[in-house]
């Protein structure tokens, strides 16, 4: 990739790094970044091919290429707060560049998504769909993953409406980054790492989740001894949507706690 990630920057402060998850942009972000800008620094980041960078593809889309594009264009020491997908980049810019990593909060996020022995998640016949989809129809498979995130919402059509419509803030990325970032998912497992990490480090979770079951909070009690915890009664994979006023009084009291 020629040239670095664009990022949007605003407040002062302490910076924070937002990142998305899978098949959204940094619009998804906006109405926290509203709340929180008069007491920190928030930049938002695009993952490569989406949002702001949609036009920004690197020829290697791995974990370890995406981690490094992410860092450099952030280019200064911050908290890194990534959902899903960006949970799993955020933990590996943590892993891989602890100097650059003031904390880490990852919200519904795993550092292994697959289904594997012992270990609950996504089942991989649900990601093939997924990339079967996207060959066919790739609003058709944004849509159904929609209803994946809101999924054990109390008010999921509420929910629903207030994703998409901050999804559509900017255009739908192309088929290839869905699938070569969808391909992040089933393949990255960080697992074995966890311990190493040494910066403040929250995990956040909604209690109804589906794609980030419960099954997985002993287990990283055991991988993350040193991490914090909580969990949103009645959330589903996008707490911060779904319970909004709660889960910016949970974020800001940590952050103020730790960086003020």
């Amino acid at each position: 990739m020629a040239e670095r990630l664009r990022i949007t920057s605003r407040g002062a402060g302490t910076p924070l790094v937002f990142i998305h998850g899978w098949g959204f942009n940094s619009g998804i972000w906006q109405p926290l970044v509203k709340r929180l800008t008069d007491t920190f620094t928030v930049i938002t980041v695009d993952l490569p091919g989406f949002g702001n960078n949609a036009d920004r593809i690197p020829a290697d889309y791995s974990l370890e290429a995406i981690t490094d594009e992410v860092q450099v264009a952030v280019g200064q020491p911050a908290v890194y707060i990534g959902w899903s997908l960006g949970g799993l980049v955020a933990t590996d810019i943590a892993l891989k560049h602890p100097d650059k990593v003031l904390g880490l909060l990852t919200i519904a996020s795993s550092p292994c998504f697959i289904e594997k022995a012992g270990w609950p998640g996504i089942k991989a016949k649900l990601l093939s769909g997924f990339h079967q989809q996207l060959s066919e129809n790739i609003e058709n498979t944004i849509e159904s993953f929609l209803k994946i995130q809101a999924m054990g919402s109390p008010h999921l059509r509420q929910d629903l409406k207030e994703i998409h419509r901050l999804l559509m803030e900017y255009p739908l990325p192309g088929r290839q980054t869905l699938d070569d970032s969808l391909s992040l998912l089933e393949t990255s497992d960080r697992r074995s790492w966890l311990a190493d990490i040494s910066c403040p480090f929250m995990r956040l979770y909604g209690r109804n989740d589906v794609l980030v079951p419960k099954g997985i909070y002993p287990l990283m009690e055991k991988l993350a001894p040193q991490s914090e915890v909580l969990v949103f009664d009645g959330a589903s994979h996008a707490p911060f949507i779904s319970h909004a006023d709660e889960f910016y009084r949970q974020l800001h009291s940590w952050l103020v706690k730790h960086y003020h």
